[in-house]
């Protein structure tokens, strides 16, 4: 059925879309940049240095590093496994061990329908976790919030404290006030922005930074250099 919406009814629907975040192409792409910039400014590094120990201490000592996550952090966990273990490959030189725990899809739907979504971490970190691995954890709001599932990410506080109790490391990627992940992981880098997009792309950001970072840290450790562009 076509509209019937008058002209005045129109301008009053063009005038109320800043309120509702829209206003123009351009207004939209400066408003987000503008947002990046605050992160960037904002960001604590103190976090991000922390992480960064606690990932070399991981190649250092020969332990395994797990990453979990939910949506699209479930593609960053993947993802900065990957990178964690490609990047950190030299030649002649032990192997980063890093396994993220959302790829196997057999696995992880099996445990959601046998066990529940909110075991499907902890059932695999008891298969694979020995003592001194630890773990790494990517949520947008920390566990905080709900949705008609109910409370976001409790798979992942579970995962976290299951973890802890067994005396290992935790490092958290978390956003808006950071949620219970700021208060339980051993180390928790919060991206300091109360949007999704913002802060789901910033994990990505921080996941490269990680990655490449603790790999130039190791060659540099074995007195390599690493030739990656």
């Amino acid at each position: 059925m076509p509209s019937t919406a008058t002209t005045a009814q129109k301008n009053a629907l063009a005038q109320s879309a800043p309120t509702l975040g829209w206003v123009s192409n351009r207004q939209y792409i400066d408003t987000f940049m503008d947002g990046c910039e605050k992160i960037q400014r904002e960001l604590d590094r103190e976090s991000i240095d922390r992480a960064m120990d606690v990932l070399f201490s991981a190649w250092q000592n020969d332990r395994t590093v797990f990453t979990i996550g939910n949506g699209g952090s479930a593609g960053t966990a993947s993802h900065l496994a990957s990178d964690l273990n490609k990047m950190t490959a030299l030649p002649d030189v032990r192997r980063m061990r890093v396994m993220s725990l959302v790829d196997n899809i057999c696995l992880f739907s099996a445990l959601v329908n046998d066990d529940g979504w909110e075991h499907v971490f902890t059932e695999q970190l008891t298969n694979f976790y020995k003592p001194g691995d630890m773990l790494v954890a990517v949520s947008v709001h920390g566990g905080a919030g709900k949705d008609k599932a109910g409370a976001w990410s409790q798979n992942l506080l579970k995962a976290i404290q299951w973890v802890k109790d067994r005396g290992g490391k935790t490092i958290g990627l978390s956003g808006f006030d950071g949620g219970a992940m700021k208060e339980v992981c051993d180390v928790c880098i919060v991206v300091p922005y109360n949007t999704t997009p913002h802060v789901e792309g910033w994990h990505g950001v921080l996941h490269h930074l990680l990655a490449f970072g603790v790999a130039e840290r190791i060659a540099a450790h074995e007195g390599r250099r690493l030739l990656r562009s």
